[in-house]
């Protein structure tokens, strides 16, 4: 959430990051959190004055009785009982306007980080770096989903029966590549300092709100309105939830840590040939890197963010190509975010794999996620996430790219300690 120190004192730099995140009506919104903000300080001050005035009056009425002054005791109470009637009405405006300005606020996206390229839809990214040779396949080369079907290691049409469209089964060798895929996304996060969680993945609104899902997404997310809670759409937000309303110690910084968790996406109004097989799915498993930074080091450690994801990439023998996204391509609560794409032979497309985000300031104002800086201001801090990785595309990649003409499927050296053979 945009600070208002931010709207007020940055308001030229805040109105262009609005602008070019194409965020309609900037202009009047910025406008009238100013005079929502005015108008609360307003109704603050004057009840801060008649509270004075209440105070002096209760001291005074007490002295004039002492005094015998019965009729000017008389007065003052009267005058009391007014002001306390004025105050209850401030106290009602005060707490209407506070609301309207935090509604408000919450509508708001985060401001682009100046390196964030102009432009509005996925071909307007700009690609920062392009590693590995694209493969080439021999003739009758597969899609993943026929891969699938032909090895029986997914079972969409089970998944349809059981739940509906986009819920697959994982069975045999299907199932133990997804475990040896979390398990070596997991040791890799500890070898880079990440302290493991495993938190609910379910959250109530609050956690929602803390990191910028809701209201933006609340219509990709799946409700559970009986209990006012939700299913996660990435681990990003238990875990940086675990810090809301939170006070850190400068020393105790950074916070470093990682979770596997199963993630649900409604993905409405999602359809096409580009969502075939493992392509778009309503639920699916990830690995995800979460930091808390002092500002002054979180763009370094988004930099290190993006290593830690080529490297797994790397490891996978999986070309790769790494993108700025432009304002209109960018997430709400996002400053600067890098997608990762693996190349699908078969497909002879990119495909999205990860993104790494940093949120300066915009999640830890919602979460109040605060330290003391040394000569004692509260500060807020900088949080930043990533995929490392999600799964269905890595696997749908891993299928295509390492098929053999005689049907198998040649996995990299690096997961067959996790799956115990090394093709399929």
């Amino acid at each position: 959430m945009l600070t208002l120190t931010q709207i007020r004192e940055q308001a030229a730099p805040v109105l262009a990051g609005l602008q070019k995140k194409h965020f309609a009506g900037a202009e009047a919104a910025l406008a009238e959190a100013v005079a929502l903000d005015d108008r609360r300080k307003a109704a603050q001050l004057e009840l801060d004055t008649l509270n004075a005035r209440a105070n002096a009056l209760a001291k005074e009425i007490g002295g004039l009785m002492k005094a015998g002054q019965k009729d000017q005791a008389e007065a003052a109470k009267a005058e009391s009982s007014a002001l306390k009637t004025q105050a209850k009405d401030l106290e009602e405006t005060l707490r209407t306007t506070e609301q309207a300005l935090q509604q408000l606020l919450y509508t708001l996206p985060n401001v682009p980080h100046p390196s964030v390229p102009p432009g509005r839809t996925p071909d307007d990214n700009e690609v920062v770096e392009q590693v590995g040779t694209l493969p080439e396949l021999f003739n009758g080369a597969e899609p993943h989903w026929d891969i699938i079907k032909r090895l029986d290691l997914i079972d969409f049409e089970l998944g349809t029966k059981i739940t509906g469209a986009g819920f697959p089964v994982y069975k045999g060798k299907g199932a133990r590549l997804q475990r040896a895929l979390i398990n070596f996304f997991l040791d890799q996060a500890q070898a880079a300092g990440y302290h493991e969680i495993l938190p609910p993945i379910v959250v109530n609104e609050a956690s929602g709100y803390g990191t910028g899902q809701l209201p933006d997404k609340e219509g990709q997310m799946y409700q559970i309105p009986v209990d006012g809670l939700y299913l996660i759409p990435t681990a990003e937000v238990p875990i940086t939830n675990l810090y809301r309303d939170h006070l850190a110690k400068r020393e105790d910084l950074p916070y470093k840590n990682a979770g596997y968790t199963p993630c649900f996406r409604r993905e409405a109004g999602s359809w096409g040939a580009h969502v075939r097989g493992l392509n778009r799915l309503h639920q699916f498993d990830k690995v995800e890197i979460v930091q808390v930074q002092l500002p002054e080091n979180s763009y370094p450690a988004l930099e290190q963010m993006c290593a830690h994801v080529a490297g797994l990439l790397q490891q996978l023998e999986l070309p790769y190509r790494r993108l700025r996204l432009c304002g209109g391509d960018m997430s709400f609560a996002s400053a600067l975010t890098y997608d990762f794409e693996v190349f699908s032979a078969a497909q002879k497309r990119w495909l999205e794999v990860s993104s790494v985000s940093n949120f300066e300031t915009f999640q830890a104002n919602r979460l109040k996620l605060r330290t003391k800086t040394e000569d004692g201001k509260t500060q807020l801090l900088h949080t930043l996430n990533g995929s490392a990785l999600a799964l269905p595309r890595i696997v749908a990649a891993l299928l295509e790219n390492n098929q053999q003409p005689n049907g198998h499927i040649h996995l990299p050296k690096a997961l067959w300690p996790y799956t115990g053979f090394e093709k399929i």
